[in-house]
């Protein structure tokens, strides 16, 4: 059975969402900022690298630094966007839990309502 649309903007906690959004909201833009701010690797960089003369071990040394920072940097990214994943999933499992116990709720409600009918009714005819 379909929830309707308005009971379910009823029972959900709006005040854990509002509660997590700027948190959730903070760590999206952080995240946005920083995929902004990468330089996009060019396409036509390693024909370049193919046509240059072997680079030095110093060269070499100084990419792979570069490399690892990359790296480091890619890592505290995902890092961050798991903590992010599970702060979302978190308040989806608060959610549906909610949705759970309201789905719930209403059966009891409703057997209650339809015993009461059935008690008047009951005694309407006494």
């Amino acid at each position: 059975m379909p929830v309707p649309w308005m009971l379910a903007l009823k029972v959900i906690p709006w005040g854990d969402v509002i509660e997590h959004a700027p948190a959730v909201l903070k760590a999206a833009r952080k995240l946005m900022d920083r995929q902004n701010t990468e330089p996009v690797p060019e396409s036509g960089a390693s024909a370049d690298l193919v046509a240059q003369p072997l680079p030095t071990l110093g060269e070499l040394k100084n990419r792979l630094i570069a490399a690892q920072v990359q790296i480091d940097r890619h890592a505290q990214m995902q890092a961050q966007l798991t903590e992010t994943l599970a702060a979302l999933a978190e308040q989806n499992a608060q959610l549906v839990s909610a949705v759970e116990l309201l789905r719930l709720r209403t059966r009891l409600l409703l057997w209650g309502v339809a015993a009461l009918v059935v008690a008047v009714v009951v005694l309407a005819w006494r």
